[in-house]
């Protein structure tokens, strides 16, 4: 077994392919720079969609994935993918800026607070009732 890894090791060494394997540096610069063409596309689109007066998931789907093959492609091009989460900060800010109005939470309407609350409480109430009525058949032997 150790002369089988020597041996593979002698021979990545010998036929130079053990220099293919070095990963070259990030080019962060090109990176930015379509990025940023990535973006100014979806900035476009979001423009359009009207992001500012709701959450536009639902209609930026298409250009978020767009945006998200896009940064992916260039990320990879330019040896930048993992090397310092600069994708990540991307999409970070790109969920900031249109995306807050996503998580909020509203409280559903009153009529639907009353259609689930009601039998709960109906069925408390007359939980005493069901109980006092088998205690007075088990005394009156019925």
């Amino acid at each position: 077994m150790v002369l089988t890894v020597y041996f593979l090791v002698f021979i990545f060494i010998w036929t130079g392919m053990a220099t293919k394997f070095v990963v070259p540096p990030c080019d962060q610069h090109t990176f930015d720079s379509n990025v940023d063409n990535c973006l100014s596309e979806f900035n476009k689109s979001m423009e359009i969609i009207g992001y500012q007066d709701r959450c536009p998931w639902p209609a930026g789907k298409s250009t978020y994935n767009d945006l998200k093959y896009c940064v992916d492609d260039w990320a990879k091009k330019s040896w930048c993918k993992g090397h310092g989460f600069l994708v990540d900060k991307v999409f970070l800010e790109v969920h900031r800026m249109y995306f807050y109005l996503c998580g909020q939470v509203r409280d559903p309407p009153l009529n639907t607070l009353i259609m689930l609350i009601a039998p709960v409480i109906i069925a408390t109430l007359c939980l005493p009732l069901t109980t006092y009525n088998t205690e007075l058949a088990s005394t009156l032997g019925l």
